[in-house]
């Protein structure tokens, strides 16, 4: 029939599809037929099936009357291409391509976690490590395994995934560091039904990020891609920790542990990695999805954010307190909490008492208590509460360990071991009720240990040092030092920030802090001295006690050094006594040296030769440049400063007369 109007052409070509016309025409500015074939719909797609597939679904969407089309085009073909063509993995569900791809991203980031002992190359059947060259003489292997439950359902219905690498690698690091072991090298394994490459590349990430910071090296893993066993968009994680200690250094020294020793608790982030089951069911009664604000937590954090909070890794904290020699024991608050894991490194004749009261409890654990209705056995049995390891410490030694972590990390004596009676619980944990129903009344960690009597568990609150920070710049290391004072267990208190050139960002971060600023502007001054004097007055008016050089481009004269002898710290980009001066990162490379780092010190009136207060070394790594090195040597700087301000605040670390820690 000619002359009838064709509909659908407009919803075709929404479909991606092409239209050709033979028997059509334009009528009142409508496509009319005009007899014979009227018209074709051809798809271009991957594969003749789905291009069939497209264009039938097209032809179907043409509508006149008496239009019809023909449903057998291309099936003879697609049969006989059916039964020639072999199958191949990837018909299967397998693509072998992607996992090469996802080979090809992650290499350069494992690249990145080599140390001494393994360079961290993957490719090969298997990884290497060499334990003399990592420096070990009579070394006993440690290995751990672990995987994050079911915050990974957490992870995957928020489609955030880049955290969960430092929750792996935080899960088995830490135990490893149970038994007194440095971890050395890292193996993941990844299974997927179907794998995403952006997905797993951003957890691979995480994972080699982590490794990065826990001082191990990612030495290899597996990607296992398997059809039907895992629902689309699911995946599971395992991690593999191997770590080495000398025979001397084994931990837990359970004949040492003694009635009277106390324990010193390291803060938690939050749930860490264990309890996600009771989490999310108390999430679904409560009826709170992970996009609503969070009732737990800052204000502008939804309870997915929260609940994704990475577990803390506590190695490069601790190893240098663990080889000290201080701690007796050390216990991974995991599953089953405070009370099945602290037990696990006491002898059994002894047990603990925690004062929940000691330490500060985060709020999400207050809100799963409340809203759960969830009992205090069974939060301690299941849940950290906010304790993320646990140290067994003689009473001696408690105040310097202390101190030590308290530069870094949130820490506090929660308890002590006493002598097991029959019947009664290996850990009993007083006030915590009380403590989660009065979240941030608990200790504010402003507190020090000083030895008293046989416990040596006398709490006192301490006064804090007060500070004022010369610059010159942007402030990176100001800001890392703002940081460590706004700590409750700091020892210092910023009180002023000079500068000696007006407008710089590093005044404005101190604004923003609420810190005093002061601009002395050394191109108003006629001489050094009485630039110096100024400053000099300034730092008087605010009463200040001791002075961090944080970037502050100017040579201070020999006046103001001895006045301000014992008082005054600066940090230089070098190991010194080695690249003295400006430009120590050019220096360090030219000499082809294979390690540098920085320099915390007491300023003395030669340049950069004060007694040092803290180094900490930095690699210098093949294809280096200024800016590389430069960035990774800030990077320590943000460490060590803060670590140093610490020491001398507290009063651990002095100068002496004659020059010298």
């Amino acid at each position: 029939q000619r002359g009838v109007e064709i509909r659908g052409l407009s919803l075709v070509r929404d479909m991606g599809l092409q239209v050709f016309h033979a028997g059509t025409a334009l009528k009142d500015g409508a496509v009319v037929s005009s007899g014979g074939r009227v018209l074709t719909v051809t798809a271009v797609r991957p594969s003749l099936e789905t291009a069939l597939q497209a264009a039938n679904q097209g032809a179907a969407a043409v509508d006149f009357p008496g239009a019809v089309y023909r449903r057998d085009i291309g099936h003879r073909a697609i049969a006989h291409l059916n039964q020639n063509r072999g199958l191949t993995y990837k018909d299967s569900g397998v693509d072998i391509a992607a996992g090469n791809k996802l080979v090809d991203i992650i290499r350069p980031l494992a690249k990145a976690t080599s140390r001494p002992g393994c360079n961290a190359e993957l490719g090969g059947f298997a990884g290497l490590f060499d334990l003399k060259a990592a420096g070990f003489v009579d070394p006993v292997l440690v290995s751990g395994t672990d995987g994050v439950g079911t915050k990974l359902k957490v992870a995957q219905a928020c489609g955030q995934h880049g955290g969960l690498g430092q929750d792996l690698v935080a899960m088995c690091v830490n135990d490893v560091l149970a038994q007194g072991a440095e971890p050395l090298f890292f193996l993941d394994y990844f299974s997927c039904g179907r794998l995403d490459v952006g997905v797993a590349s951003t957890v691979v990430s995480g994972i080699a990020k982590a490794c990065e910071a826990a001082g191990c090296a990612l030495l290899g893993g597996e990607t296992a891609e398997m059809p039907g066993v895992y629902a689309p968009g699911e995946y599971d994680l395992a991690g593999f920790c191997v770590g080495a200690v000398e025979r001397a250094g084994l931990l837990p020294r359970l004949e040492d542990i003694s009635e009277g020793d106390l324990l010193i608790g390291l803060a938690s982030s939050g749930v860490h990695s264990n309890g996600f089951s009771l989490v999310r069911k108390v999430l679904e009664r409560a009826g709170l999805s992970y996009s609503a604000p969070a009732p737990f937590g800052r204000q502008d954090q939804s309870v997915g954010q929260v609940l994704l909070t990475p577990t803390n890794i506590y190695s490069r904290l601790l190893l240098p307190v663990l080889r000290s020699g201080a701690v007796k024991a050390y216990a991974h608050i995991t599953g089953g909490g405070l009370l099945e894991n602290i037990p696990r490194v006491l002898p059994r004749e002894l047990a603990v008492e925690l004062d929940a009261s000691r330490w500060t409890i985060p709020p999400v654990f207050s809100w799963l208590h409340a809203e759960g209705r969830v009992g205090e056995e069974e939060m301690s049995r299941t849940f950290n509460c906010g304790v993320g390891a646990v140290l067994v410490v003689a009473p001696v030694d408690a105040q310097r360990v202390l101190r030590q972590l308290q530069v870094h990390q949130e820490a506090w004596v929660v308890g002590s071991v006493v002598h097991k009676q029959p019947g009664v619980p290996a850990v009993v944990v007083r006030n915590l009720t009380q403590s989660l129903l009065n979240v941030g009344g608990a200790s504010s960690g402003e507190l020090e240990v000083t030895n008293s009597g046989c416990h040596g568990n006398s709490i006192t609150p301490h006064k804090r040092m007060r500070v004022g920070v010369l610059i010159s710049g942007t402030g990176t290391n100001l800001q890392a030092l703002m940081e460590q004072a706004k700590r409750p267990s700091s020892s210092a208190q910023i009180v002023v920030v000079i500068s000696n050139r007006p407008g710089v960002l590093g005044l404005k971060k101190a604004s923003l802090a609420g810190i005093q600023t002061r601009v002395v502007d050394h191109k108003l001054y006629g001489s050094r001295a009485e630039f110096d004097g100024t400053i000099d007055r300034v730092l008087e008016e605010f009463g200040v006690e001791l002075v961090c050089l944080a970037g502050f481009m100017r040579i201070l004269t020999g006046t103001f050094v001895r006045k301000w002898s014992g008082k005054l710290l600066n940090i230089h980009p070098s190991l010194l006594p080695s690249f003295k001066g400006v430009n120590a990162q050019k220096q360090a490379l030219q000499a082809g040296v294979r390690v540098t780092g920085c320099t915390v010190h007491f300023v003395a009136e030669e340049v950069d030769a004060g007694a040092i207060i803290v180094q900490e070394a930095v690699p210098v790594m093949v294809g280096d440049t200024e800016e590389s090195l430069s960035d990774r040597i800030r990077e320590a700087e943000h460490r060590a400063f803060p670590a140093a301000l610490e020491l001398v605040s507290s009063g651990s670390v002095l100068l002496g007369d004659d020059g010298n820690i």
